[in-house]
């Protein structure tokens, strides 16, 4: 069974691959993953945050004088609610790169242009094979376009892709107002890859003490449909590959994501239930569901229900919002 797959210029023996978490924080667990069968190596992120903190810290501390440098580092988070720093970061990615023999994906998160940037060359100077950039932006500005957004989130990929050889990747959410030209856009800019989608963890609220908390839930295969529908959308119309992250659980949620369009399946909070070994899993699953459909090749089933190709495109446009309305009878 041929199960090789090309993502982000990337020749891999199969799709499936963790995506970015925790996992890759320990070596003995980045091991397991490796052992487990895992494609590539996806790291967490390295936040903007994390980055211009450290270098407002080393500015206040060249130049005490700069009260504004105090009242700046306030506004950021806290350094220990981080569990790698920069530099802590990029030696883990040199370790990980000596210990398995798998390609290694870096990751950066923010949402403007500057010198936090920087940080994707030295990515690649550490070994990373491909690069994430994750976009996690809420738009709270009743005054800032969408075009000003989807603008300054270009100009952040062009920063990246012309600063780095290796090939880049744009972890998106999926509240652009028009996605897809959004992801035409991205192919110009020159991103290889779409990552498809970010999840945003929604704050809960104490009303006893008065805080905003932060709640996480890992996901489940329902999660899944969103990116079915974007991936089906995009699939074909676009030169980036395309990769699903959230959703994915079980062999038939990965048979799922690859026949909408996907090049590479990456899997968090299944991982993180079952562990790194749920990766072999899901794997196996996906073979036996091949050989008893006669498939010889994950090639022959990508993209095979991708809005190009599939019975009824409708389904992906209006067809299915109008079915499901006009068929649910509840109680009624």
């Amino acid at each position: 069974m041929d199960l090789s797959t090309s993502y982000l210029g990337l020749n891999l023996s199969h799709p499936f691959m963790p995506g970015a978490s925790p996992l890759a924080d320990d070596l003995d667990m980045v091991r397991r993953l490796e052992d487990a069968g895992a494609a590539a190596i996806v790291m967490r992120s390295l936040f903007e945050e994390q980055i211009r903190g450290e270098q407002l810290a080393a500015h206040r501390s060249m130049d005490s004088i700069v009260e504004s440098t105090g009242e700046a580092l306030s506004y950021l988070p806290d350094p220990g609610d981080f569990t790698l720093g920069p530099d802590e970061y990029l030696e883990q990615l040199r370790r990980i790169r000596e210990a398995v023999e798998v390609p290694v994906i870096g990751s950066l998160n923010g949402t403007s242009l500057g010198g936090w940037l920087e940080y994707a060359e030295l990515m690649e100077s550490a070994g990373a094979n491909a690069l994430e950039l994750n976009v996690y932006l809420v738009a709270t500005d009743p005054h800032e376009t969408s075009q000003v957004i989807e603008e300054r989130v270009l100009d952040m990929v062009r920063a990246v892709v012309n600063a780095v050889e290796i090939p880049v990747a744009v972890k998106l959410s999926p509240f652009f107002t028009a996605l897809a030209h959004f992801a035409r856009c991205l192919d110009d800019a020159g991103a290889k890859g779409l990552v498809l989608f970010n999840r945003f963890y929604q704050p809960d609220i104490d009303p006893e003490e008065l805080e905003v908390v932060p709640v996480l839930h890992l996901s489940d295969s329902q999660e899944l449909l969103l990116r079915l529908r974007w991936l089906a959308i995009l699939s074909e119309r676009i030169t980036s590959h395309l990769a699903v992250t959230g959703g994915v659980h079980n062999g038939l949620d990965a048979v799922r994501a690859i026949m909408a369009g996907a090049d590479a399946v990456q899997m968090v909070s299944a991982l993180l239930r079952n562990g790194p070994e749920h990766l072999k899993t899901v794997r196996e699953e996906v073979v036996r569901w091949m050989e008893e459909r006669k498939y010889d090749s994950i090639g022959q089933m990508q993209g095979s229900m991708d809005l190009l190709r599939c019975p009824d495109p409708t389904e992906f446009e209006r067809g299915n919002y109008l079915r499901v309305l006009q068929s649910w009878r509840g109680f009624l």
